[in-house]
């Protein structure tokens, strides 16, 4: 039986993207974690009911000229105040996939999270700079960790 519900809201808008929300998923959905139930919505799909339904959420986006993604902001946009007061201590993480360093794509979405009072339970995993294939597995890790924190009861 499935006790939990995991979302992934992620725009990946490149192969290289796409190939880190797949590694997200699998690692969530490693075969030792029971009892969650993982999706991968992109922002334009998804909106507060997904997060309602949530028992924890991951955030990914690319970094666009030192700032989220536009579908991530517009996700945001559009269900930030259906969330407040609804969803306070969600846990969440955030994945940035970032040219440069990331920094200002994290600050905007701890900004928002924070004032949603969401907890992150894990560091940012800002992948920055040129492609490197170690980023396919530091995203299966981020998706298990998630994931079998759901499964332990640690948030």
């Amino acid at each position: 039986m499935t006790d939990h519900l995991l979302t992934l809201i992620a725009h990946d808008p490149s192969p290289n993207t796409q190939r880190m929300v797949t590694a997200v998923m699998e690692g969530a959905q490693n075969s030792a974690i029971s009892g969650v139930t993982v999706r991968h919505l992109r922002p334009l799909e998804a909106g507060a009911d997904a997060v309602l339904e949530s028992s924890a959420i991951i955030l990914g986006t690319t970094e666009n000229l030192g700032y989220m993604s536009g579908a991530l902001k517009d996700f945001f946009d559009r269900s930030y105040y259906s969330l407040l007061d609804e969803t306070d201590a969600l846990p969440y993480a955030t994945l940035i996939r970032a040219g440069k360093d990331g920094t200002g794509t994290r600050r905007a979405i701890e900004s928002i999270c924070g004032g949603l009072r969401w907890r992150a339970v894990q560091s940012p995993l800002i992948c920055q700079g040129d492609w490197d294939e170690q980023f396919i597995e530091q995203c299966r890790e981020l998706g298990m960790a998630m994931a079998a924190g759901l499964e332990a009861g640690i948030f």
